[in-house]
């Protein structure tokens, strides 16, 4: 919580504190009035609402009994609702905790208190939890979902402790196999069993058939050691799979379950004699109401099961909702609830565009091609059998249509409409057990809505999960393409350094002749997706790692995009991830969505702050860099635009550490005055950054003398073993000269060190001048630099933001090349003052670091520890930069420079690439 939201609280100004603080809607309800017995009033006024859910405030606080009546009869008006009672000192949140029994509703209100002036974080963690995102506007369902998270705490409770139940569900069955067993056959059949397990409790509380119908089995036909509920269990599997004709004699344990069939029950397996503890965890498992639980946070709570190594090996990263409805709102849903409220206003033409656009819902297919336990899908799902629930209230409310004259045409959206391919077996049970759970909890809505739900048993429809590697699969098999497939996921985080050689093959089969090596692996989602929507006119959307949009990766990637005609429809740009499971990933990820739309507005999403809410703008195109611009797309250039200086790697030594060495090493061989003279220090990265030291041997021009010499010959030797024993052919004919380092770049003039590779915590880039005589190794690049515009241009913010724009990573950090980067740099022509002040400035960043001379470029560059002289001597060099290439407009975020950089580069690279095409054009004829 902030100060603002606490001052507002001890206030008691609750609807400043909704309506401005936590991003809610006006109020839309009269106050409510309650007398009691002895005639004294109590008054609630509705302060807040959204979508259905009100917020309450009674300016008393008269005691459980009569806050419990002034209740219940505000649920007469707001069936979800949070009533907060006050005194002067004191407060008290109400929430209705409900449970569902057999389609029936039971309610307890909760309390959560407050008091005046003292320190409450689990209150303020309440309040942040209801508070709105301002990117992306929330379904009723969801909001629910955030007030239920905060201030039912038994509902919290359920989850928490589900959690736990399941981990000990694994390990207790885990137990009861051999040690000798199939490892592969007997995580197959735990996965199987505990899917199964979670329907069964499910169905005891959602009125699948009668309450604790699974519970009594367990506890009443199973012997207490749990020697044989592995066989109970099975013949229980078996029997909901049967056709109730088929069935023998009957058997009193299945009393009152119901034929299931679907593929859930179907695959007979034979469990082995488990143990008491087992028994015992499902039994306290069956004491829960899981009827609570939403099925969208059954991948974060099963996945505490699994550990954490698979879950790495397998890129898993289970997305919360907030960022599936980041990708799936602007995708289609929120396309689809305009329509809806646009119908609303038509009138007499109403009712049939209703029923067409209902229609429409039903074409609509949806697929996760790397579901885990089925977090797009489900919430994909509850989405659209949300607005389908609209719009038949909506024609029930004008045509006066009966819900069983509504219900003769069936529903459209449908569990068969959604797909998931998922490599790893045990998550996709969770989410083909977790769409018939979300189905059953929409249907108990359309109960409570309409009056009328189907009956699901035996089961019909089913959603289609397919285990396997999608990279490798053939989707066309799975679903078939159309215009209504929708396509969105969080496909594996596995950048391209880390790629196991076989996803590495992976990536060449599903990528064909587009492949580059320097695509990450999951670009193979989107070129399985641009194989199968070839001839549609379909959607997609992915989160990904913010990788997709720098550096090499981004021509290899979007170029084969738009050739196949599909434009960014919508974008995230790089916000903070955030997952739902424990241990989730410390990435930046961005949501990148297309379709072949050529006309309208784009919605851009931008982050001031990874971590901060976005900024939604409506922009004509969006790049593949993420920005208001055109396709253009920065490639490999191997010279520099005008007015750069050429930037070259430095010097390679591959001498298997004989050729460098340290301090006490390099004042050994310099006590000879023969070989003093070669001992040069020099520079890595780490030498340039961190300011330590190291030397080496540096024998070019050394003479024969010198090169005979013990301790130079025996250092010489090593190098040629070492290099002819190499793999590598150019490596082996580097042995013919193994005094010198294999590739000699060294400036023969002062110069200026470049770091290959910088933290991406860095405010600037860390460049630094050193002599001739110090030796610069291929860790960093070198140019030559006589009167410092160089150093100030790379010392810019301006360059570190063309950095991260179009620079790679190694891991997070910031990634330069001379090709992709550097020679790619739109610095602009600058007069001859302007560039002088340039250099001027870039001197007064040296000045600066000079004046604490013990410090590293690392210390001096620590974000949080800068010091006061180097901040003032950077802002004065941006000044100057900014103003060479946006004259007086003032920069003052990233994006702002973002935009004028790119508009640059598109300026100076137009009459290049023109005068290319020309060329090609002539040689053609």
């Amino acid at each position: 919580m902030t100060d603002s939201q606490m001052s507002l609280v001890e206030q008691h100004l609750y609807q400043q504190l909704f309506l401005h603080d936590l991003n809610w809607s006006a109020p839309d309800h009269p106050p409510i009035t309650y007398t009691d017995d002895d005639g004294s009033t109590f008054i609630a006024t509705n302060v807040s609402s959204y979508k259905g859910l009100r917020v309450w405030v009674c300016d008393d606080k008269p005691g459980s009994k009569i806050e419990a009546a002034l209740d219940r009869l505000i649920s007469k008006t707001s069936t979800d609702r949070l009533v907060i009672f006050h005194n002067g000192d004191d407060q008290v949140w109400r929430w209705p905790a409900r449970h569902t029994r057999n389609n029936s509703t039971a309610t307890r209100l909760t309390s959560h208190r407050h008091r005046r002036g003292t320190t409450n974080p689990k209150f303020a963690a309440r309040l942040d939890a209801i508070a709105l995102p301002t990117d992306v506007t929330l379904d009723a369902n969801s909001v629910l979902t955030k007030v239920r998270t905060a201030f039912d705490v038994e509902a919290q409770n359920e989850t928490r402790h589900a959690s736990k139940l399941m981990a000990r569900m694994y390990a207790a069955i885990e137990k009861a196999y051999p040690k000798s067993f199939d490892l592969k056959i007997r995580d197959h059949q735990i996965s199987v069993t505990l899917a199964r397990i979670l329907f069964l409790m499910f169905g005891d509380d959602t009125g699948m058939w009668e309450r604790d119908t699974f519970r009594d089995f367990v506890d009443e036909y199973t012997a207490p050691d749990g020697s044989d509920l592995g066989e109970h269990l099975s013949d229980l599997f078996v029997y909901l799979d049967t056709p109730p004709d088929e069935r023998e004699a009957k058997q009193s344990a299945f009393n009152g379950f119901r034929y299931v069939n679907g593929g859930i029950f179907r695959e007979r397996i034979s469990l082995p004699a488990i143990n008491a503890e087992f028994r015992t965890v499902i039994l306290e498992a069956c004491a829960g109401d899981w009827s609570t639980i939403s099925p969208a946070v059954f991948g974060s709570m099963f996945q505490s099961v699994r550990d954490a190594k698979t879950r790495r090996e397998l890129g898993e990263h289970y997305t919360s909702e907030e960022n599936i409805l980041k990708t799936l709102n602007p995708l289609f849903l929120d396309e689809l609830r305009a329509e809806f409220e646009h119908i609303k206003t038509l009138g007499k033409h109403e009712a049939d565009r209703l029923r067409k656009l209902r229609d429409k819902l039903g074409e609509i297919r949806f697929m996760d091609p790397a579901c885990g336990c089925g977090n797009f899908i489900i919430v994909a799902y509850r989405e659209l059998r949300d607005i389908e629930l609209a719009i038949m209230e909506r024609l029930q409310e004008i045509t006066r249509d009966s819900p069983m004259l509504l219900a003769n045409v069936g529903l459209k959206v449908t569990l068969d409409h959604f797909y998931g391919i998922e490599i790893d077996e045990w998550p996709a049970r969770i989410a083909e057990t977790a769409m018939f759970l979300i189905d059953r909890q929409c249907d108990l809505k359309l109960t409570e809505r309409l009056g009328w739900a189907p009956d699901r048993l035996p089961i019909q429809q089913q959603a289609t999960i397919v285990v396997g590697n999608a990279t490798r699969l053939d989707w066309s098999r799975i679903v078939p393409a159309s215009d209504g497939l929708v396509i969105a996921g969080n496909p594996p985080f596995i950048g391209q350094y880390t790629k196991t050689d076989e996803q590495a093959a992976d990536a060449r089969q599903a990528w064909g002749a587009d492949y580059d090596g320097y695509l990450d692996y999951v670009t193979s989602w989107h070129a399985k997706t641009l194989d199968l929507l070839r001839d549609t006119d379909a959607r997609w959307a992915f989160v990904t790692t913010n990788s997709i949009t720098q550096g090499q990766a981004v021509p290899a990637l979007f170029r084969p995009i738009f050739r196949d005609g599909w434009r960014i429809k919508f974008a995230h740009r790089t916000f903070a991830w955030t997952s739902e499971a424990s241990g989730k990933a410390a990435v930046h990820c961005v949501i990148v969505g297309f379709s072949r739309d050529t006309g309208g507005k784009r919605r851009l999403f931008n982050y001031d702050s990874p971590g901060l809410p976005p900024r939604e703008e409506l922009v004509t195109n969006i790049n593949a860099y993420l920005l208001d611009g055109s396709n253009q797309l920065v490639g490999k250039r191997m010279k520099p635009l005008p007015g750069l200086p050429t930037v070259v790697y430095g010097s390679k030594p591959t001498d298997g550490g004989n050729l460098l060495f340290g301090r006490n090493e390099a004042r050994d061989l310099s006590s000879d005055a023969t070989v003093a003279p070669y001992v040069r220090p020099y520079v890595g990265a780490t030498e340039l950054i961190e300011g330590s030291e190291r030397w080496c041997l540096w024998l070019p021009d050394a003479p024969e003398t010198v090169l005979d010499q013990f301790k130079v010959r025996e250092r010489v030797l090593r190098v040629q073993a070492m290099r002819e024993a190499s793999s590598d052919v150019a490596t082996n004919k580097a042995a013919k000269w193994s005094h010198r380092f294999q590739y000699d770049r060294q400036p023969r003039v002062a110069y200026l060190a470049i770091p290959r590779h910088v933290s991406e915590n860095r405010l600037y880039f860390t460049a630094s001048r050193f002599a001739e005589s110090v030796i610069c190794g291929d860790a960093n690049f070198t140019a030559e630099d006589p009167d410092g515009y160089l150093f100030a241009i790379i010392s810019s913010t301006m360059f570190i933001t063309w950095q991260r724009m179009i620079g790679g990573r190694i891991k997070s950090d910031l990634r330069f090349s001379n090709t992709i980067v550097w020679n790619n740099f739109p610095m602009p022509a600058v007069d001859a003052a302007l560039r002088e002040k340039i250099i001027d400035a870039g001197l007064g960043v040296i000045n600066a670091r000079e004046m604490q001379p013990e410090k590293s470029l690392a210390e001096h560059y620590r974000p949080d520890a800068m010091a006061p002289e180097l901040i003032e001597a950077h802002d004065a060099l941006d000044q100057l930069v900014d103003q060479a290439f946006a004259g007086d407009r003032r920069l003052s975020t990233e994006l702002d420079r973002q935009e004028v950089l790119f508009t640059r580069y598109e300026e100076l690279t137009s009459p290049l690439t023109t005068a290319i095409a020309k060329g090609q054009r002539r040689r053609r004829g």
